[in-house]
């Protein structure tokens, strides 16, 4: 589905992930709900952020493909990359933990050039064991670096997965963005 590239686009970009998830099966205060809604807020505010130009929406695809979800965010700004290691911010600082955070709750993460435009896709997977609840880190994952990335599973899975959709399977304004959720 596609967004527009403001903070007002990243929040329903969440919500919609929320909510989306709630259909799925696994309800709002789950932790696989919860992690993958983090993980969307964070990918999508740095597509807002950095990956923002003028006139030009981001895209927010989710798949679940054998227990594994996986969400995208693409922006079409290829020169701002994220880095491929991840500096640990000053204490000081009010910004720069959203890949951190994304590197300690995903199971793998990375960037993707896009194929037939300009800009990148950031990607995070989130494997899922029965019971709903997402595989937990002892310790946060050295992230992906964006070289290993680019060859680490670009291809798309199949069209026929039963919970695949088209973006998310919605148009906008089909979901209710009401108080659901904070």
């Amino acid at each position: 589905m596609r967004f527009t590239s403001t903070p007002r686009g990243a929040r329903l970009a969440r919500r919609l992930v929320s909510h989306r998830l709630n259909d799925w099966g696994h309800p709002y205060t789950t932790p696989t709900n919860e992690t993958l809604t983090l993980i969307t807020a964070e990918l999508t505010a740095n597509a807002v952020r950095h990956g923002h130009v003028p006139g030009r929406d981001f895209h927010l695809q989710l798949t679940l493909t054998e227990g594994t979800f996986r969400i995208e965010v693409t922006d079409t700004r290829a020169e701002r990359q994220p880095p491929s290691t991840l500096p640990i911010p000053d204490s000081a600082s009010q910004s720069g933990r959203g890949l951190l955070l994304v590197a300690a709750l995903a199971d793998d993460w990375g960037v993707t050039p896009r194929p037939v435009a300009p800009g990148k896709t950031v990607w995070a997977k989130l494997r899922v064991t029965t019971g709903g609840h997402p595989r937990t880190h002892g310790v946060a994952p050295r992230p992906a670096d964006s070289a290993s990335a680019y060859g680490h599973n670009t291809e798309s899975g199949p069209a026929t997965s039963s919970q695949r959709r088209d973006g998310l399977g919605l148009r906008p304004g089909a979901a209710s963005y009401g108080d659901r959720r904070p």
